[in-house]
């Protein structure tokens, strides 16, 4: 399957190009326009308790297959979030775990699901006690708030990296939650309480910016009642 990631960076935008018969998976409301030969439907695609697991994890629950039903068609789809779009070619040997709403789309043989994280990991990680996982055969389209950078480890290499950063990794790659600094105090007052340390091989995806921390910006403007 051919596509196009327009606009990489703050506005990007996935060109897909289908041929008879091809169908895309995408993130419920994504659809920015499509051919007029593409079919469109909701689809829970696993069954309801994939369904319900992706909620847990922060997807929602529905999906949209777009199917081109004759001749060659194209259909552009978009993240909700201001952010990049990059493709993840998955041959079927790992799985890929994913921050919540960073599933854009997938080809046929890509198969969303969630995964139980443990109870440190659930309460801190700031994925919750479920995270989205990705497997298969075929390309995913992830998103972010900001651009997508890769942090390339090699083995043994580690990488302390805020959770709040998080885009993606593989699940072969071992990562632990931990204080920022060496004591609560400057873990606190640094603005980074936890994070996770990332131990190579391996690649982790990261955002150039932080939701949360966004969110705080934005509330600052916000008029307050006296």
């Amino acid at each position: 399957m051919k596509y196009e990631v327009l606009y990489e960076g703050a506005f990007a935008m996935l060109k897909v190009y289908l041929n008879p018969g091809e169908s895309v998976k995408a993130e419920m409301g994504a659809m920015v326009a499509m051919s007029p030969n593409v079919e469109l439907r909701g689809t829970v695609d696993g069954g309801l308790m994939r369904g319900l697991g992706r909620m847990l994890s922060g997807e929602k629950f529905f999906f949209q297959e777009l199917t081109a039903t004759r001749g060659q068609s194209e259909v552009l789809l978009s993240p909700g979030a201001i952010g990049d779009v990059q493709a993840i070619e998955l041959d079927g040997s790992y799985k890929l775990f994913v921050q919540k709403d960073g599933f854009l789309a997938g080809t046929q043989g890509i198969q969303v699901n969630t995964k139980m994280q443990n109870l440190a990991r659930g309460l801190f990680s700031g994925e919750g006690f479920f995270i989205v996982e990705i497997s298969g055969r075929g390309t995913v389209f992830l998103s972010s708030f900001g651009a997508i950078h890769a942090i390339n480890l090699e083995p043994g290499q580690e990488m302390v990296i805020d959770n709040g950063h998080l885009v993606a990794w593989p699940d072969y790659m071992d990562y632990k939650i931990e204080k920022a600094a060496s004591g609560w105090l400057n873990s606190l007052t640094s603005g980074e309480a936890l994070v996770c340390r990332f131990r190579g091989e391996g690649v982790v995806l990261v955002q150039t910016r932080n939701p949360g921390s966004f969110g705080t910006w934005i509330k600052s403007f916000v008029p307050t009642r006296g």
